[in-house]
Order: structure tokens, then C-alpha cells, then sequence
């Protein structure tokens, strides 16, 4: 039996494998999880790089591996599903114009007014967040160093209220993009640009198991969103592969690699395929391993790509959302996936889609509904105005919220909430 000591986000977890073997498995995730840190050995600073080899070698093994902790005994039972999806997300990702949030950004946001505003909203289901793009936890004690001055334990404390008004709380992770790992791992990661810029090398996929397995059973979510899952656009490099990204399509395609210039379209499309259902493989098993009741929830900006059309991930995914928002798409891909796997639609500003069209339309075709912003100085939305005021005179995210909440609340679009806090139909 071999004992590794593996580095992780500046701790270091000590534990040992039978040497069985197989596929990337829960066995990093999980050991990660049960076992406490123990004191780094005396080694000099650059040992860490060579130190992650250790991880690879522990991805390619699986053996006997607990499932992560058990969910917290004073967090109520949520609703086994939502009948009907009526979703949102106050987004953290994002900052400045076409860049990620600095790491703190809204770490004051307080999850009762947060819970509170969902429920103004009429939403069954809220989407926060496990890791936003910044690489930054918004749960207190974890595997992944929380967002710099975070006030509140936010992730546990919006599934402990929002359970108790009988919500789903989802949880989020960008796969494609995470800037405190590209910043940690240089060599692996393509610069760290607020687009995909991660491969999914071993070590890579064992920290994704482990950050997934450690957010599923500490903090009690329903399930969690999966965000760009797509192969990186090597910006950085003017699209010239990593050593580490050459050394992985050896590893998947069992070819050497053959040059950016002589890597033809089928050969490109048979990687990015193999190295995204890898990484779906990963995901999953960390997520069920850790809770097998965790939904899993998978957007795409682009659902017909061929790196991910009739994939295993359409197959195995619970919810499947087409964040474009046109219904075009959601039935291209409806052959495409499993028989329990539910759709969703999205409104968001940057799709340009008209939720008085999409939003009926969806509802019509028992298409589930989300919606997502960025949230002000306060880490909220505007949204009592917004119902106040006919959908007609909004514009942007205003009036796709303005619509959302409409539908969530079971009337019609012409309807306004009055001072009393009641919608009221207009007179036909």
C-alpha cells in the first residue's frame, strides 16, 4: 500500500490506495473530503509543481473510497423536485464590462435578503454558487479558499433558508474557466483571460472531483450548474497547444500529437469530444458519489456544437439548459437526451431573446424557465418596481425579470402588483 502526500490549494492530504486500477474515480474527490490535512513536508517551494505528479498517479487509479460528509442535520429537506422550473440567478461572475469579478466582490451579501428577494420573485429554484468564475469558494471552511472577506457562510445558509420556503438551492461551477487555478497553475492553464482557458489534464480533473465532492456534501445543495464545458480557445498562445494539452491528446487519442498545423478538423473535433466526456465522467461520479440524489445541471451557450451533440452528457445530464434561449435548439436536441433529463430555456441581456415570446412559448411546451444578472453594489436585483410598472416600459434584464416573475406567480404578463403587494389583471 503507497502512501502520497497531495498538494491542494496550499494544504496537503495524506492517504494511500491499494493500487487498483482504472479511470479518473472518486477516489481523489473523496479522500480529499474525509481525510484532515496534515503538516507539508520540509521541501523547497518548487517541489509543489513536481508534487502534482503524485495526483496524476492517483487519477488513474480507483479503489475502495467513502462517499463525501453526509449533509448538515439542521438543514431542512427540500422538495424531492420542482414540478414546474421556475429558476434564477443573481450572477457573481462577473465585474467590469467582459471581465470576472475580483475575488470579494459582494462578499457582504447577506443570504436571508437574498432567499427573500427569490421568493418575491415567485422562484422554486435558486442558482448560487459553489465557485464562481474567480476561483473563489462562497462557502466558509472548505477544500477552496472562500471569496476574501466573506461575511456570511452563504452557500449553506441560502440552502438552510431557502429549504425551509420549500426551494431548490443549486450551486454553480465554471469548467472551462477559473482564474485562481490558472494563476496557480500557469503550465496548465492558457493565461488566465474571463473565457476557456483550462484543459482537462489529470490534475486539473482531480482538483474539479474534489472541489465538487467537498462543495455537495458540506453544504447541503440540491445539485449544482456546470458552466462552459468546452475546450479552451488558447488565446494566449495565438492557438498553440500547451506541452500539457500535446501530452493529453497523446493520452486520449493514442497518437502523438501532430502539430497545430497538421492537426486536421476530424482530429480536433475526436479530441475535444473524448476530453469532454472524460471531464462529464468526472463530474458526475463526484457529484452522485457525494449525494446520488445531487441534479446535476448542465447550460450550453452553443447546445448543437459538435464537440457535445449526442454525447453521454446530453444522456446523463438531469436538467439541460439552452442558455441561448431560442426553443430552436432545445428541440434539436431533444432526441439527444435521456429519458429523465429536463429542459430549460434561458432569458438573459447578452441573448438578445423576447421573454414575452420565449417565456409563454416555453411554458406552452413544459420548457422549464431561468434567468440570470448581475447584481448591483448591494449583490441584488431591482424587483418591486419592476412589477410595479407594465412589462412594455422595460427594457434588458429589467424586463426579462419583470416577465420571469409574472410567470412564476401564475399571471399574465399585462398584470401589475399594487401597493398592497397584489398583482392585479387589467380591466378587458
Amino acid at each position: 500500500m503507497t502512501r502520497y502526500l497531495v498538494p491542494f490549494s496550499e494544504r496537503y492530504y495524506d492517504f494511500s490506495d491499494a493500487g487498483a486500477t482504472g479511470g479518473l474515480s472518486a477516489s481523489v474527490s473523496s479522500a480529499l473530503a474525509d481525510k484532515p490535512p496534515v503538516a507539508p513536508p520540509r521541501i523547497h517551494r518548487t517541489f509543489l509543481e513536481t508534487a502534482l505528479a503524485a495526483a496524476c498517479i492517483i487519477v488513474g487509479m480507483s479503489g475502495t473510497a467513502s462517499a463525501a460528509e453526509p449533509r448538515k442535520a439542521n438543514v431542512p429537506v427540500a422538495p424531492a423536485q420542482a414540478k414546474d422550473i421556475k429558476a434564477y440567478c443573481i450572477d457573481f461572475n462577473w465585474g467590469a464590462r467582459r471581465a470576472f469579478a475580483k475575488p470579494g466582490s459582494w462578499a457582504g451579501a447577506d443570504p436571508a435578503k437574498h432567499v427573500a428577494w427569490y421568493k418575491a420573485m415567485g422562484a422554486n429554484v435558486i442558482q448560487t454558487f459553489c465557485v464562481s468564475c474567480n476561483g473563489y469558494a462562497w462557502y466558509k471552511n472548505g477544500l477552496v479558499p472562500e471569496q476574501p472577506g466573506l461575511k456570511h457562510d452563504f452557500l449553506p445558509e441560502m440552502v438552510r433558508l431557502g429549504h425551509r420556503e420549500g426551494m431548490l438551492v443549486m450551486g454553480y461551477f465554471c469548467i472551462g474557466a477559473n482564474t485562481r487555478w490558472g494563476e496557480e497553475h500557469p503550465d496548465l492553464s492558457y493565461g488566465t483571460p474571463s473565457t476557456y482557458h483550462i484543459p482537462y489534464t489529470d490534475e486539473y480533473l482531480a482538483y474539479l472531483s474534489a472541489a465538487i465532492g467537498d462543495a455537495v456534501g458540506k453544504t447541503g445543495i440540491d445539485g449544482f450548474m456546470i458552466d462552459w464545458v468546452w475546450q479552451p480557445k488558447r488565446q494566449s498562445t495565438k492557438g498553440k497547444w500547451l506541452e500539457c494539452e500535446k501530452k493529453l491528446y497523446a493520452q486520449l487519442m493514442g497518437e502523438v500529437f501532430p502539430g497545430e498545423d497538421k492537426l486536421s478538423k476530424a482530429q480536433e473535433v475526436a479530441c475535444g469530444r473524448k476530453a469532454i466526456d472524460r471531464c462529464w465522467k468526472t463530474i458526475h461520479k463526484a457529484a452522485k458519489d457525494a449525494n446520488p440524489k445531487c441534479i446535476v445541471w448542465l447550460t450550453s451557450n452553443n447546445p448543437t456544437h459538435p464537440h457535445v451533440v449526442n454525447s453521454a452528457m446530453y444522456k446523463e445530464a438531469d436538467w439541460l439548459m439552452n442558455e441561448g434561449g431560442d426553443l430552436k435548439r432545445i428541440n434539436a436536441v431533444k432526441p439527444m437526451i435521456g429519458k429523465h433529463t429536463r429542459l430549460i430555456t434561458c432569458l438573459a441581456n447578452w441573448n438578445r431573446q423576447d421573454a414575452t415570446t420565449v417565456v409563454p412559448a416555453a411554458l406552452k411546451a413544459g420548457i422549464g424557465l431561468y434567468g440570470f444578472a448581475k447584481p448591483g453594489g448591494n449583490s441584488l436585483l431591482p424587483l418591486e418596481g419592476l412589477l410595479a410598472r407594465p412589462v412594455g416600459e422595460l427594457k434588458g434584464d429589467d424586463r426579462n425579470i419583470a416577465v420571469l416573475a409574472r410567470a412564476y406567480h401564475g399571471v399574465s404578463i399585462d398584470a401589475v402588483r399594487n401597493d398592497k403587494g397584489e398583482f392585479v389583471e387589467p380591466v378587458k
